[in-house]
């Protein structure tokens, strides 16, 4: 099972368009989207199912983007490991969308990715609390430029100039990843 997360230095900066880009570009994987939130999103349980692909949510949007399932936890962050657990579970590769995608800070408190992407587009002063843990974790760097580039490194930074359309390099990069995590 490989599972990616893309978390961000604040709202707006554009986790949910990376991750649509990363489920349109990677299809072979079958996802299972997940976005966390402790924010009310009016629906009743704490785990619910988006059914119709559109532009009206973010998990409507993981579904256009090719997504196989799309999840909307709505939890607090005590809670999280509890309610996350049993879509880590080991599941059989017949079954769909046996791959995870995780729009999240407060998941990596739980789990281990294979791959940990993170957003930045916020200044210093508005960044989320979550986001210095999460720096510690990141893999690469994505953020929204003029045109796409890489800056190599330890640490990659790639430039998107559309977060939804990931670049050859960054493809072939976390292609590279991911098969090495999976082998391994």
């Amino acid at each position: 099972m490989a599972i990616i997360v893309v978390g961000g230095s604040g709202r707006g900066v554009g986790k949910t368009a990376l991750a649509c880009g990363l489920i349109a570009s990677l299809r072979e994987f079958r996802w299972t989207a997940v976005k966390i939130t402790t924010h009310e999103h009016g629906n009743p349980k704490p785990i619910w199912e988006e059914t119709t692909a559109g532009q009206g949510s973010d998990t409507a949007r993981y579904l256009a983007a090719g997504a196989e399932r799309a999840l909307l936890v709505t939890v607090q962050p005590e809670e999280l490991g509890q309610m996350v657990r049993p879509l880590l579970q080991p599941r059989r590769e017949e079954e769909p969308s046996p791959h995870l995608i995780f729009e999240s800070n407060s998941i990596l408190d739980h789990l281990k990715p294979d791959l940990c992407l993170v957003v930045d587009g916020v200044p210093l002063a508005g960044r989320k609390v979550s986001f210095a843990a999460v720096m510690d974790r990141a893999d690469a760097m994505v953020a929204r430029a003029d045109q796409d580039g890489t800056v190599e490194g330890k640490r990659p930074r790639f430039s998107l100039a559309d977060l939804q359309r990931i670049s050859p390099e960054m493809l072939d990069w976390i292609r590279v990843r991911l098969r090495s995590n999976l082998c391994s």
